[in-house]
């Protein structure tokens, strides 16, 4: 019993530490293609927050800057991707990917020196009475102020989306450029600006995993958690909350995989190393007709033309 009450207990912290991060990444490719856009580039801008965060906490001491640096190197590569797609009509999903590559290539070398190396980095903030309550409250709400932000940034983002004049015109833009340019706004501004802010959020993430999470860089230390932020999306059919569900959902897995290592499960750990991936491939089934619904029209005109 006792090995349950451990399993249990680390799956919900694990549900958090690890889901953070992830959360970030899918709020900005969220409103990547609420703006009828896809990055598959946000792994890359990922690895770009995580790498740059940390060199900036390194050389300059201040988390602060790193988290900034973050934001700024997964933005730049985004933009990138926002150029070649609208400017000059390249396939979004092959550009994607291949700024994933990009990405990947630049952090392997600029952080070749900071392998390893540890920091200070977010230290943990308890919240008062709330982080009392058994099992919960230390997995909720012992958290670096990164992850406070991320539990407030969801519901904030569904208010900015169904209530805001920008948050109406990201949606309509999405829906229909014509009618949303018809309607007065300029809807590739609009979507760049999304695919910047999209990889700004995804940097963060990635500057959350280095800074606040593991304290530490390793090339490619993001094992896909962009891709998987792509999917959570899909998951999420397109809104914050329900992507709130699905990186704490993902990051669960991860914990409860770490957990029945620790027990010495019966189990091989290639194949739990595989779970958390397979869980979510395995509740994207079973939305995915839902989902298909829920995505934004002019989403759909994208994935048939690079199809």
């Amino acid at each position: 019993m006792s090995d349950v009450w451990l399993v249990l207990g680390g799956t919900l912290t694990g549900a958090v530490g690890p889901g953070i991060s992830v959360l970030y990444a899918t709020y900005g490719e969220l409103i990547t293609e609420r703006a009828g856009r896809i990055n598959l580039g946000i792994e890359g801008s990922m690895l770009l927050g995580a790498c740059f965060g940390f060199i900036a906490t390194v050389e300059t001491g201040s988390v602060t800057v790193g988290i900034f640096a973050g934001m700024i190197g997964g933005s730049a590569l985004s933009l990138i991707l926002a150029y070649l797609v609208i400017y000059r009509n390249t396939n979004q999903l092959a550009t994607g990917f291949a700024l994933t590559l990009f990405g990947a290539g630049i952090t392997a070398y600029a952080g070749r020196s900071y392998v390893d190396s540890t920091i200070g980095g977010l230290n943990p903030i308890s919240i008062p009475f709330l982080s009392e309550i058994p099992k919960l409250g230390s997995a909720l709400f012992e958290q670096d102020i990164l992850a406070y932000t991320a539990y407030a940034l969801g519901p904030l983002l569904f208010w900015g989306l169904h209530y805001t004049r920008t948050g109406l015109s990201l949606k309509a833009v999405g829906e229909s450029i014509s009618v949303a340019y018809a309607a007065g706004r300029n809807p590739y501004v609009i979507q760049i600006a999304a695919i910047a802010m999209g990889g700004a959020l995804a940097g963060l993430g990635g500057a959350q995993l280095s800074l606040g999470f593991t304290h530490t860089w390793s090339e490619g230390m993001t094992v896909g958690r962009g891709f998987v932020a792509v999917g959570l999306v899909i998951f999420a059919m397109w809104s914050p909350l329900r992507a709130m569900v699905g990186a704490f959902l993902f990051g669960g897995a991860i914990g409860l995989q770490l957990q029945l290592q620790t027990v010495g499960a019966p189990v091989s750990p290639f194949i739990l190393d595989m779970l958390p991936y397979l869980i979510i491939i395995f509740v994207m089934a079973l939305w995915s007709r839902a989902a298909a619904r829920a995505m934004p029209e002019g989403l759909k005109g994208v994935l048939k033309a690079t199809t």
